[in-house]
Protein backbone atom coordinates (compact mmCIF):
# COMPACT_ATOMS: atom_id res chain seq x y z
CA UNK A 1 0.00 0.00 0.00
CA UNK A 2 1.08 3.41 -0.80
CA UNK A 3 0.25 6.95 0.45
CA UNK A 4 -0.07 10.47 -0.68
CA UNK A 5 -0.32 12.79 2.45
CA UNK A 6 -0.17 16.09 3.89
CA UNK A 7 1.07 17.74 6.60
CA UNK A 8 0.37 21.02 8.16
CA UNK A 9 3.84 22.37 9.89
CA UNK A 10 4.11 24.29 13.04
CA UNK A 11 4.48 27.69 11.01
CA UNK A 12 0.93 26.33 9.05
CA UNK A 13 2.26 25.54 5.97
CA UNK A 14 1.54 22.57 4.22
CA UNK A 15 3.44 19.66 3.12
CA UNK A 16 2.53 17.26 0.17
CA UNK A 17 4.52 13.66 0.22
CA UNK A 18 4.32 9.90 -0.12
CA UNK A 19 5.56 6.65 0.79
CA UNK A 20 4.85 2.89 1.64
CA UNK A 21 4.70 3.58 5.42
CA UNK A 22 2.85 6.35 6.46
CA UNK A 23 3.45 6.10 10.12
CA UNK A 24 7.36 5.59 9.79
CA UNK A 25 7.59 8.39 7.86
CA UNK A 26 5.22 10.93 10.03
CA UNK A 27 7.47 9.65 12.67
CA UNK A 28 10.58 10.47 10.25
CA UNK A 29 9.23 14.05 9.97
CA UNK A 30 8.95 15.16 13.41
CA UNK A 31 11.92 13.19 14.71
CA UNK A 32 14.71 11.92 12.89
CA UNK A 33 17.54 13.54 10.86
CA UNK A 34 16.42 11.94 7.79
CA UNK A 35 13.41 13.42 7.24
CA UNK A 36 12.83 16.28 4.91
CA UNK A 37 14.73 19.07 5.27
CA UNK A 38 10.97 21.39 4.71
CA UNK A 39 9.98 19.66 7.73
CA UNK A 40 13.17 19.23 9.60
CA UNK A 41 12.89 23.05 10.21
CA UNK A 42 8.89 23.38 10.46
CA UNK A 43 8.26 20.95 13.50
CA UNK A 44 6.17 19.67 14.78
CA UNK A 45 3.89 18.64 11.65
CA UNK A 46 0.84 16.88 11.80
CA UNK A 47 -0.88 14.70 9.69
CA UNK A 48 -4.17 16.13 7.88
CA UNK A 49 -4.91 14.35 4.50
CA UNK A 50 -3.95 11.28 2.74
CA UNK A 51 -5.09 8.99 0.09
CA UNK A 52 -4.28 4.99 0.04
CA UNK A 53 -3.08 3.38 -3.27
CA UNK A 54 -1.99 -0.30 -4.52
CA UNK A 55 0.26 1.25 -6.94
CA UNK A 56 3.83 3.32 -6.82
CA UNK A 57 3.28 5.11 -9.72
CA UNK A 58 -0.15 6.13 -8.86
CA UNK A 59 1.00 7.70 -5.68
CA UNK A 60 3.22 9.83 -7.32
CA UNK A 61 1.37 11.27 -9.76
CA UNK A 62 -1.35 12.11 -7.14
CA UNK A 63 1.67 13.80 -4.89
CA UNK A 64 2.24 15.84 -8.21
CA UNK A 65 -1.79 16.64 -8.67
CA UNK A 66 -1.81 17.70 -5.03
CA UNK A 67 1.36 20.08 -4.69
CA UNK A 68 -0.08 22.06 -7.75
CA UNK A 69 -3.11 22.71 -5.69
CA UNK A 70 -3.13 26.00 -4.39
CA UNK A 71 -2.99 26.22 -0.61
CA UNK A 72 -6.88 26.89 -0.51
CA UNK A 73 -6.97 24.04 -2.12
CA UNK A 74 -5.66 21.78 -0.40
CA UNK A 75 -7.17 23.27 3.01
CA UNK A 76 -10.30 22.50 1.41
CA UNK A 77 -9.61 18.96 1.03
CA UNK A 78 -8.42 18.79 4.49
CA UNK A 79 -11.68 20.01 5.79
CA UNK A 80 -13.71 17.67 4.10
CA UNK A 81 -11.26 14.65 5.80
CA UNK A 82 -11.61 12.99 8.18
CA UNK A 83 -8.22 10.80 9.44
Amino acid sequence: MYFTYILLCADKTLYVGSTNDLEKRLHKHNHLKSGAHYTKIRRPVELKYFERFRMYGKSRAREGELKKLTRNQKLELIKNFTI
